[in-house]
Formats: structure tokens, C-alpha cells, sequence
């Protein structure tokens, strides 16, 4: 199988649990540090799926590699490869399917409840589940392509995911470990202290039961991984 393209945009930011979702499938996967200088691809290829995680920049920044990565989700779109975009990675899917992002009205950050709406595709993507808790770190937030449709939401974010035919779009962070949630809390622990928002956890809550709730998010994230890699080009 050709590998799964993983975009990764800050060195903390990297792909956590879907890495290890894929090496427990046996899938392979390349990963494409674009932190460190390296360029988006040019053609999607030798690649099976792309992946876009997060990262503190705005896709509405003036930096080289937004517009790339923009034209390689629309054309995965069309050659029906899969996408699927964490924070900044669902953002930029939104952009590159015609949507817009723009400031949320609060910062989100920490563990916060997400609820599934009753509609066909959401159902498809989490079955039975109608809420779970997720883990949350973002300031913008995206509106829903045209054609798309919203399968989660927050009551501090509306349009917390979105699916467009194979595609999977999400705000939150469903890829987290406890690493990846120790890392973040203390590069982000002057920010998350200066925020006094009901939207934004202390460190101290974010990281109470963190080895229970990372393993109850790792298991949603298991279900919405394994749908989306039945489209995986071979």
C-alpha cells in the first residue's frame, strides 16, 4: 500500500495516537515535517491519504506553504484519496472545500464535552455515541463547506467536525497522548494562566485523569480512524 502523507506544522504538534493507529494496522505512513522547512509535495500520487494536523498559525496567514497544501486537498478530492484534517489540518480542508475560518468567539482549551448531532452522517461516522469528551485547543474555528455536513459540535464552538464524502474535517483534537498533552500545557501554560474564560482549563484541570480520559478519547478516535481508512487508495 502507498503510505499516508502526514502534515505536520510544529514539532509538538505531531500525530500522536494516529501514528500509532496506523502502525497497529500495519499501514505505513511518511511523515512530512513542513516545521522544519520541508515543502509539500507536489503530487498526491504515491500517497494513499493525507493527514493535516495542527499548529498555532492561521490558514489565513501569508506563509509559502498554505496555498500547496490547499491545491493538494482539492485534488485529493478529486482523484478520491482521502483527507483528514486535526485543528489547523480541519481548517485548512474547510478553506480548501470552499469554507472560511475566521476568530472563534472564545478561546477553547482543555477537555470539554462534544455532542454528536442525529443526522445520517454523523451517525455513520460515530454510530450509537451522542457525546464524549475531547480535548480542545484552538481561537478560530471554521463554517461548514458547501455540500459538507457538521457531525459535532461544542457548546463553545458550533461546527466542531465535518464529513464530506470521505473526507474528515474535525476542530478538536481526537489524535491526543498524555505526551502530547503535557507538551502543550507547558509550552501553553503563560497563555492558558492569562485566560479567564469558562472555555479554558487550568493545567491542573486538563491533566486530572489524564490517563483515563486520553484512553477514552483514544477509543472514539480508534472508530473515526478505522472509517476513515476503508477509502484509503491502495
Amino acid at each position: 500500500m502507498k503510505p499516508v502523507a502526514i502534515f505536520r506544522h510544529l514539532p509538538i504538534e505531531g500525530p500522536g495516537y494516529f501514528a500509532t493507529f496506523l502502525d497497529n494496522n500495519h499501514i505505513p505512513w511518511r511523515l512530512i515535517k513542513i516545521d522544519a522547512g520541508e515543502k509539500p509535495p507536489t503530487s498526491i500520487a504515491e500517497f494513499s491519504g493525507l493527514v493535516f494536523m495542527g499548529g498555532p498559525m492561521s490558514v489565513n496567514d501569508d506563509l509559502p506553504w498554505i496555498e500547496n497544501s490547499l491545491t493538494l486537498i482539492r485534488q485529493a478530492d478529486i482523484d478520491d484519496v482521502p483527507v483528514l484534517g486535526h485543528c489547523l489540518g480541519g481548517q485548512l480542508m474547510a478553506k480548501a472545500f470552499g469554507g472560511t475560518v475566521s476568530a472563534n468567539p472564545v478561546k477553547e482549551m482543555g477537555w470539554g464535552e462534544v455532542s454528536v448531532p442525529d443526522n445520517p452522517v454523523a451517525r455513520a461516522w460515530f454510530g450509537d455515541l451522542t457525546t464524549f469528551n475531547s480535548f480542545h485547543w484552538h481561537g478560530e474555528a471554521f463554517s461548514i463547506p458547501q455540500g459538507a455536513t457538521c457531525i459535532l459540535s461544542s457548546p463553545y464552538c458550533e461546527n466542531q467536525a465535518f464529513a464530506l464524502g470521505m473526507h474528515l474535517g474535525m476542530q478538536c483534537h481526537v489524535e491526543m497522548t498524555e505526551r502530547l498533552v503535557i507538551d502543550w500545557c507547558s509550552v501553553g501554560a503563560e497563555e492558558l494562566a492569562s485566560l479567564n474564560e469558562p472555555s479554558v482549563q487550568s493545567i491542573a484541570e486538563i491533566e486530572k485523569n489524564l490517563p483515563e480520559r486520553v484512553a477514552a478519547l483514544n477509543a472514539v478516535a480508534e472508530r473515526l480512524y478505522q472509517k476513515w481508512i476503508i477509502n484509503l487508495k491502495k
